[in-house]
């Protein structure tokens, strides 16, 4: 599903990430482990594309698609999810609203058509439950005023509306109580059609998860031990 081969990254003319190169296959749950500043949320964002990330050398390849100068949008479009750490507030922006036009964009590339506001709310209901998110949650702006259990559950909203073939979930179990850890591991265990390469420090949440393969960084590479 996804390889990298050689790559080398920088930002303001320092090198963070030097000579990675890494597969991860079709339907695997991929750990990406290593001490903090190692340079793992460096290379997830290099992957959805963060425009502030230069790539130096090296090609990222996802899906059999040349996707190194391709940008964030483009790669969302193809399939690639960021769940970061740290998620922005959008003020005047309401969840509802936010996951309407996202779930649109996705279906319309995917497909070809326009997706029916009927298909959309019972899609939405349906996932909503799922996850036990209240229904007042869809109408407040995205992100403000939610905690951090909240929004690892919005994440998770918007991970199953847009089904990518390909999620990059950045410490998902941060700041989320131990409920809230289970039904993500549980998510990223029944959504065999999402291939997921995830960051996590705790053993316990790695453990639910159940990871099919585990890559460990140092100091901006992968580390060869």
């Amino acid at each position: 599903m996804l390889e990298i081969k050689n790559l080398t990254v920088s930002m303001g003319g320092k090198t963070l990430l030097r000579d990675i190169n890494m597969n991860v296959a079709r339907g695997a749950r991929h750990l990406l482990s290593g001490h903090n500043g190692s340079g793992k949320s460096t290379l997830a964002s290099t992957i959805a594309g963060n425009p502030e990330l230069k790539i130096d050398n090296g090609k990222i390849i996802f899906d059999g698609r040349d996707i190194t100068n391709e940008n964030t949008t483009t790669r969302a479009l193809l399939g690639i999810f960021l769940g970061a750490q740290n998620v922005p507030e959008i003020p005047g922006l309401t969840v509802l609203s936010f996951l309407k036009h996202s779930a649109a964009a996705h279906h319309h590339f995917q497909t070809g058509r326009d997706l029916s506001m009927g298909e959309f709310l019972t899609r939405l209901e349906e996932v909503r439950e799922r996850l036990s998110i209240p229904k007042e949650w869809l109408n407040r702006s995205v992100n403000v005023g939610f905690s951090g259990g909240e929004r690892k559950r919005l994440m998770l909203l918007q991970l199953i509306m847009t089904e990518p073939k390909f999620a990059i979930l950045d410490e998902p179990d941060s700041g989320a109580d131990a409920k809230t850890q289970e039904l993500i591991a549980r998510t990223m265990r029944e959504m065999s059609g999402t291939t997921f390469l995830f960051i996590s420090h705790q053993e316990k949440f790695t453990q639910l998860v159940g990871p099919t393969n585990t890559t460990v960084m140092s100091n901006g590479q992968i580390d060869a031990k």
